[in-house]
């Protein structure tokens, strides 16, 4: 048995017209097999139904499927995102592409379920969502549940680190993320690597995939550059004014955040302002998690350091603590919906009087940019958001009722802005801490909602 093919081209020639393909592949840029998707452009199948995370961005990616004509439907769970335009956005906002979007966890799921078997599987994710509407609902444990379908593909383009000519396959750092589901779920599973080797070179407990899923293999022929990452790289630390007084930077407001984890904390960081927190808890005992599969890690600073196998969620490079772990993102996600987290920080466009989360679109869009933001926020875990207390058009972010969609009802428990930090009690917000030149009275009239005070009312120092 030999599953080695000469080259990309060979390995896709016989791809037929309206095959759907998952395509692994992390953020914009991390571990796509790109010498595959180049290969899929050149063979020209049509009418395509394209199954991933997301389409990425820039040469080489999935996206220049779309910019070939090549895809008529779309599975993903990011199809926009903050600051970056994507082929895709523009035809399927024409209706030439016909777009699902999927949350990140529920994705990969799905193509499990199919892996093994399953047709469907029911789930708390999106639960009182716009992507819950026409799905059947059941009640387990007094707790609503949607029903999710198997999502299995004609094709699964996968990147590994190595692999034999068996087929069994390894995979490097914090890359597997995807890889290993969207396998399973495939008729044909196709895996480009940087190195192939003879059978037994690979120890059998380093075979992160085994060969009876992989029909397939190529050697990588399009080289690419890692994306640049890093956490400074987000946003720049300027702080807004409010009643022409200055409030919080965005590193104070991560620093107090920080403040509220406690040691021996597991830990996971959403994209934007969450992750500038990484940088105030490097000396202390807290676990941080990525939802593409790693466990124990820090954020990089230095471009000399970066490995580009070893990455977080938000894209940015990481190197992992002693006793820290990775692992595919089924078992990310598993960590994350089991409630096993001690606090979730995200982002938020807006979070409702009754601690409704919005994040992941806006209205009049098509699509966004879910990624695994529902399943982290359906997890039970502690919700904390950090957020400017306006947008950048100076509208407030704490509304009675959400205008933007949905990601989650009734989750949030803390909120970090650049004025205070509230705490929901009930059905409202309690202020506990005010930043400092700022009054109770000034923290009312830039907040639309009821609110209540603290009798100990305390004051964020900017120091």
């Amino acid at each position: 048995m030999d599953k080695v093919f000469a080259n990309p081209a060979a390995a896709l020639e016989d791809v037929a017209d309206g095959s759907s393909i998952a395509i692994a592949g992390f953020g914009v840029g991390h571990s796509y097999p790109n010498s595959l998707v180049v290969a899929l452009r050149d063979q020209g199948a049509k009418r395509l139904t394209i199954v991933a995370n997301s389409l990425g961005a820039g040469d080489l990616k999935p996206q220049i499927l779309v910019e070939n004509n090549q895809v008529d439907k779309a599975v993903l769970s990011f199809s926009a995102r903050p600051g970056v335009v994507t082929a895709e956005q523009g035809r399927i906002a024409a209706g030439e592409i016909e777009l699902e979007m999927v949350p990140q966890g529920i994705l990969v799921e799905r193509l499990r379920a199919a892996g093994a078997g399953l047709p469907a599987f029911f789930s708390p994710v999106t639960v009182g969502t716009p992507l819950a509407e026409g799905k059947e609902t059941r009640e387990f444990g007094g707790r609503t549940h949607v029903l999710e379908h198997a999502l299995p593909v004609d094709i699964a383009l996968i990147r590994g680190h190595r692999a034999d000519r068996l087929g069994n396959v390894e995979f490097r750092g914090s890359s597997a993320h995807f890889h290993v589901s969207f396998a399973k779920a495939a008729r044909m599973t196709i895996v480009e690597v940087d190195e192939i080797v003879e059978p037994g070179v690979i120890a059998p407990e380093h075979v992160h995939l085994p060969g009876i899923f992989v029909t397939r293999v190529v050697q990588t022929t399009t080289k690419f550059p890692p994306p640049s990452g890093r956490a400074a790289r987000r946003a720049p630390d300027s702080a807004r004014n409010y009643l022409d007084k200055p409030a919080l930077t965005r590193s104070q407001m991560a620093r107090r955040a920080a403040q509220l984890l406690p040691d021996d904390a597991y830990v996971n960081l959403g994209s934007g302002l969450p992750t500038l927190v990484a940088g105030h808890i490097r000396e202390r005992n807290i676990f941080l998690h990525a939802e593409n599969g790693a466990l124990g890690y820090d954020l990089l600073e230095d471009p000399a350091q970066f490995d580009p196998d070893y990455f977080d969620a938000a894209g940015s490079f990481i190197r992992l603590r002693p006793g820290g772990a990775v692992f595919e993102s089924v078992c990310s996600f598993e960590i994350a919906r089991s409630g096993r987290l001690s606090a979730v920080l995200l982002g938020a466009y807006q979070v409702s009087q009754g601690g409704d989360l919005a994040n992941w679109s806006v209205p009049g869009q098509v699509g966004g940019g879910i990624g695994g933001a529902m399943d982290l926020a359906s997890s039970g875990s502690q919700m904390i958001i950090v957020m400017e207390h306006h947008d950048s058009d100076g509208n407030p972010k704490l509304v009675a009722e959400c205008a933007y969609p949905i990601t989650a009802p009734a989750c949030v428990d803390i909120i970090v802005t650049d004025l205070a930090l509230l705490r929901r009690q009930g059905e409202g917000f309690c202020v506990t801490e005010i930043v400092e030149g700022f009054t109770a009275e000034d923290i009312r009239a830039l907040t639309p909602i009821a609110l209540t005070f603290a009798d100990d009312l305390a004051v964020i120092s900017r120091s």
